[in-house]
């Protein structure tokens, strides 16, 4: 929220946050790759040469064995991994990470566990679609993306990298099925020092490990071109992001420079291939907005950064409001939630002199009238660092028929006590002045049930929605 701030001070270790990588200390379970037979509908069976991984599919699942037992990734060799959402999570996954050298050929092996959390299938394997070379704030590594496809509903699998002999740990990933699902919601994890980012998503994924995907609304990091910044990111969140996809928003923070003027959100979209839009949008502004499924919820991601991308993109706002628009009239789903980084209403502030009225934001008077007209369920925000529920607004006031709007808090260090007046639309705001939170989303047929807690796992606010 930098641009409406701008005394605030710059986050400690300007600008490079120290940290560790994410220490891949198991030992790996060796394999010899011998590919067999490919693991897809229509696809001719083969036998290929033994230990080939550069014949492996990047686009449908090959069966392969296990052999002697080979070498682990290095910390160089694999770090940040993490499961990125698909247009279906229920049969596909993205598995992303990054490597100091160029890799030849990398992969990700998996297969799916039994009731009692032994393998109990086939080992099999899918390549890398990219391999791509990314230099950022004076360093350079490689960013591997290899999507899993054909993958069952309702269950649960491990997974562990690969490249040439070695092999990584191995992680879990799991397959939603049906219309229950839990999704943990964070918002502006930006900070100083991530430590408290850590606690937050290790709290929330402690008392929620069931949960099959994690919601982030925005400004991940402070400042989306330190390389130091995203590798803290994806380390203190590892046994979160390692295990259920993350589904992000676009915060302004993520289009800053070193020197805090704006750019294209370049290490985000890279780290976050999100689902295809269609091809009018896609080569423009493939990874800013985006939606998907997940049981009987269609998922909405608005970009919200019009000033921040004006100059790269004049044509943003119209654009996707035209997208929006196509996109929530097509689905079918039962219920709609759109995720969106700057919140819809505007509010003053308390103490500065600097006057400032409440209302409606300017990306509020954009958006409120497209999700009256589609019978949006509710809209989930963030950017102002406080947690508000407003309760069902339709037409720019109060209605229960309207969606409901909850601004989700913050996740991490960067607070503004006491900044914010209350609005006249608020109905629960937390305890002034606010400490960091986290939300779930309980999805069935008929409800969702939205509800927030703080680190240590009170319960502060509860909303439902019912359908029947």
């Amino acid at each position: 929220m930098k641009e409406l701030l701008p005394g605030r001070r710059q986050p400690r270790g300007t600008r490079h946050v120290a940290g560790r990588f994410l220490a891949l200390s198991l030992a790996a379970l060796a394999v010899g790759i011998i590919l067999v037979t490919a693991g897809c509908a229509g696809i001719t069976p083969a036998t290929l040469p033994g230990n080939a991984p550069g014949q492996i599919s990047a686009d449908h699942p090959v069966r392969v064995s296990e052999g002697k037992p080979l070498s682990v990734f290095s910390r160089q060799e694999a770090f940040s991994i993490h499961q990125v959402i698909t247009e279906d999570s229920a049969t596909s996954r993205t598995i992303v990470w990054q490597s100091e050298q160029e890799e030849k050929d990398p992969f990700v092996e998996y297969r799916a566990l039994g009731a009692d959390g032994t393998p109990s299938g086939e080992l099999w394997a899918q390549g890398a679609r990219r391999n791509e070379r990314f230099a950022e704030d004076g360093k350079t590594s490689w960013i591997h993306t290899v999507k899993l496809t054909g993958l069952r509903p309702g269950t649960a699998y491990q997974y562990r990298l690969g490249a040439g002999s070695r092999r990584g740990p191995w992680l879990s990933l799991k397959t939603p099925a049906g219309p229950r699902f839990q999704a943990l919601i964070f918002t502006d994890s930006q900070s100083a020092r991530y430590d408290t980012w850590g606690k937050v998503a290790g709290s929330a994924w402690s008392r929620h490990g069931t949960a099959d995907l994690a919601l982030v609304l925005g400004d991940l990091v402070d400042n989306g071109q330190q390389d130091a910044q995203w590798r803290q990111w994806f380390r203190q969140a590892a046994p979160l992001v390692t295990s259920i996809p993350v589904a992000p928003v676009l915060g302004n923070h993520e289009t800053y420079t070193l020197d805090w003027q704006v750019r294209m959100p370049e290490a985000y979209t890279r780290f976050f291939p999100l689902p295809a839009l269609p091809e009018r949008w896609q080569r423009q502004y493939g990874s800013q907005f985006y939606s998907f499924d997940v049981g009987e919820v269609h998922f909405t991601v608005v970009n919200t950064q019009f000033r921040e991308l004006e100059k790269f993109e004049p044509h943003l706002q119209e654009e996707q409001l035209a997208w929006l628009r196509q996109d929530l009239r097509q689905t079918r789903k039962k219920w709609k939630i759109v995720l969106m980084h700057k919140d819809a209403l505007q509010y003053g502030f308390k103490h500065r002199q600097t006057p400032r009225a409440e209302g409606f934001s300017d990306e509020g008077k954009i958006f409120l009238p497209v999700f009256d007209e589609f019978s949006v369920d509710a809209v989930l925000s963030g950017h102002l660092h406080s947690y508000r529920n407003r309760g069902h607004i339709r037409n720019f006031r109060r209605d229960a028929s309207g969606p409901l709007y909850i601004m989700a808090g913050l996740s991490g260090d960067v607070r503004y006590p006491d900044l914010w007046r209350d609005h006249a639309l608020d109905e629960r705001v937390l305890p002034q002045p606010e400490t960091d939170n986290y939300m779930t989303l309980d999805a069935a047929p008929d409800r969702l049930v939205f509800r927030t807690y703080l680190p240590d796992g009170t319960s502060v606010d509860e909303a439902i929605l019912d359908k029947p």
